[in-house]
């Protein structure tokens, strides 16, 4: 049998890859077809063996804490309206709505042209008075007293001549005229001393002179303190430190009493007022912990505490008015800003927390979730304590760890499926 030397495949004609090249170039969307239909396939069997994605939720241990949410906006306890206690004419406006003053600061002045005329006339009654007390005790007083001693003098050299003309009236030697003229100067010398007594008493303290200039003096330091007080009335002052949140006086006008010139928010405690749902009135009580928020600042929180509770409804809203203090307010807030507020009404410390999107008939006495278990879905019933917000506390039926199936990803029990971590 005749034999044919065999030429390398590289030099005697195309080479198997250069073919295999060719062939895929010329069945390539035959191929790809193929390929696609082999994935799919792939895929069907393995969701068919293990089942779909599903995104599971595990069950956590931790803090679970349930709060009621409101809005409301910043008030101090309280607001003071400052204005003027007399009428006048505004000389000078000095300070600036929303500025901050201290206790004592002056916020206006008024004209006080008057007022000071009347201090310099009450100082000129003042002085008078006391010119008439001292001229009492310098003269008045020193010359009844001498007075005094001349009359009791004169009583003494009175009584002498009756005894004598007495004594000789009695022996024969004298007249009656005599004795009743000695009578006579006696009795007058005796009222002169009763009269010069009466002087010095009445110039002494306690006597009736002294108390009407001591009260005259009296009377014109009072006048003298209440146009000095009238005086500084003139310049209305902050009643104590504040923020003043309200300006209703300018240059040049006319101020009464009663009128509120300004509004003064004091410093120290700030108060949140904040209207809640009365369905959530159960839920609060007095001296529970809340963290606040301005609207215009969102990332920052202070504390504040549950203080008062309006033991009113508001029908139109239905709605109970709550106010929150807060002891040391942060400085950025201002008067009548908004500020959202989130009030603990229960905590559960080292609670079994999973989401409420878990929960199958969560309104039911018997509600159930769907653990991912061995690659399946099981029931599960459990017990639900206490909800907050989009979390409840799980006591019964779950373990920490436990990979739970959302409501929503429609599952079946006992289907096959892979758990996926959100």
């Amino acid at each position: 049998m005749e034999s044919f030397p065999r030429e390398p495949l590289t030099r005697a004609g195309p080479s198997w890859f250069l073919l295999a090249a060719a062939a895929v170039r010329n069945h390539k969307w035959g191929l790809l077809g193929g390929l696609a239909v082999a994935c799919l396939a792939l895929g069907w069997l393995t969701r068919a063996m293990l089942g779909p994605e599903v995104v599971c939720y595990p069950v956590i241990r931790g803090d679970l804490v349930r709060t009621v949410v409101a809005s409301g906006h910043v008030e101090t306890p309280f607001r003071v309206e400052v204005g003027s206690q007399i009428t006048g004419t505004v000389a000078e406006v000095l300070v600036n709505e929303g500025q901050a003053v201290t206790r004592g600061q002056p916020l206006i002045t008024l004209d006080a042209s008057e007022l000071q005329a009347a201090v310099v006339q009450a100082e000129g009654l003042v002085q008078q008075a006391e010119a008439q007390l001292r001229q009492m005790e310098e003269l008045s007083l020193p010359s009844a007293q001498e007075n005094l001693k001349q009359a009791k003098a004169t009583l003494v050299n009175a009584k002498e001549a009756y005894d004598r003309a007495s004594r000789l009236a009695a022996s024969g030697y004298g007249t009656h005229a005599a004795l009743d003229a000695a009578t006579r100067d006696l009795d007058v010398a005796r009222t002169q001393v009763r009269s010069a007594e009466l002087a010095v008493f009445t110039m002494s303290p306690g006597g009736s002179n002294f108390v009407i200039a001591q009260t005259q003096l009296t009377q014109a330091r009072a006048t003298l303190a209440t146009a000095n007080a009238r005086l500084g009335y003139a310049t209305v002052a902050a009643p104590r430190d504040g923020v003043l949140i309200s300006r209703k006086v300018e240059r040049g006008a006319v101020v009464q009493p009663g009128k509120a010139l300004f509004v003064l928010a004091p410093s120290g405690n700030v108060q949140l007022v904040v209207p809640i749902d009365e369905k959530n009135l159960g839920l609060l009580s007095l001296g529970q912990d809340a963290k606040a928020s301005a609207d215009a600042y969102p990332d920052k929180t202070f504390p504040a505490k549950l203080t008062y509770i309006n033991p009113g409804v508001d029908i139109s809203r239905a709605s109970v008015e709550v106010k929150l203090t807060s002891v040391d307010p942060p400085p950025y807030l201002r008067q009548d800003m908004t500020v959202s507020v989130d009030i603990e009404v229960d905590r559960r410390k080292d609670a079994l927390i999973a989401p409420t999107r878990v929960i199958h008939d969560p309104t039911s006495g018997r509600p159930w979730v769907l653990i991912f278990r061995n690659g399946r879905a099981s029931v599960q019933q459990v017990h639900v304590s206490l909800r907050a917000g989009d979390k409840v506390e799980l006591t019964d039926g779950v373990n920490a760890g436990d990979l739970l199936i959302p409501v929503a990803a429609g599952v079946r029990a006992g289907q096959r499926l892979r758990a996926v971590m959100p």
